[in-house]
């Protein structure tokens, strides 16, 4: 997939976040479905379970940007390009990134999420792993190297991404909050099952 391998990002520890992580710095949050990349200097923070979140960056110019996508791909007839469909979310983020000049050649990616914090049985072809496997599989087929992973496991992640040095914080959730992540994420999944706008995914 990539020419180096992976590491790891740095990770915080508690359960504040450090008081100058980003005191200077815009937040903002990515919500399933959410897309932003920015030229200035932006701090994007997203909680993830079983979604994953892509950054993508131009270590040259200083750009960057970050996705938050709930499935690899499905159908919604309303809305066909819908970006809570991984599918979309990541050809989306990579025009972002060029329409802030920044090149597809230089773009590195980091990836994060995929945990399984559903309750529900963990399989193959479940949310989580397809997750990954669509991520890992499109990034390789892009060409884009992926510098940092963090995504499997079962605790959800909060992830803060640097847009102009592409710097990214992860901290690991405690119990109180995984129930939260894992609570909203089955009310949205389905949601869709409801309304067969996911494909083929599996759920239990």
């Amino acid at each position: 997939m990539t020419g180096t391998r992976p590491v790891k990002p740095k990770r915080f520890n508690g359960t504040r976040l450090p008081s100058n992580l980003d005191e200077d710095l815009t937040r903002i949050t990515i919500n399933i479905g959410g897309v932003r990349a920015s030229s200035d200097p932006l701090v994007l923070d997203t909680v993830l379970g079983s979604c994953i979140a892509a950054c993508i960056y131009d270590p040259v110019i200083g750009v960057g940007g970050m996705n938050h996508f709930m499935l690899p791909e499905g159908a919604d007839p309303g809305n066909p390009t819908s970006t809570r469909y991984g599918v979309n979310a990541m050809e989306l983020l990579i025009t972002e990134v060029m329409k802030l000049g920044g090149q597809r050649r230089r773009f590195q990616a980091k990836v994060f999420g995929g945990g399984h914090v559903l309750k529900i049985r963990e399989s193959l072809d479940g949310v989580p792993q397809r997750n990954i496997e669509f991520v890992r599989r499109f990034l390789e087929t892009e060409q884009i190297p992926v510098t940092k992973e963090d995504v499997g496991g079962y605790q959800p992640r909060r992830v803060l991404f640097h847009t102009h040095t592409g710097k990214v914080f992860l901290k690991y959730l405690g119990s109180n909050e995984a129930e939260q992540t894992a609570q909203e994420e089955m009310v949205y999944l389905i949601s869709l099952k409801k309304q067969k706008l996911d494909g083929d995914v599996t759920l239990f």
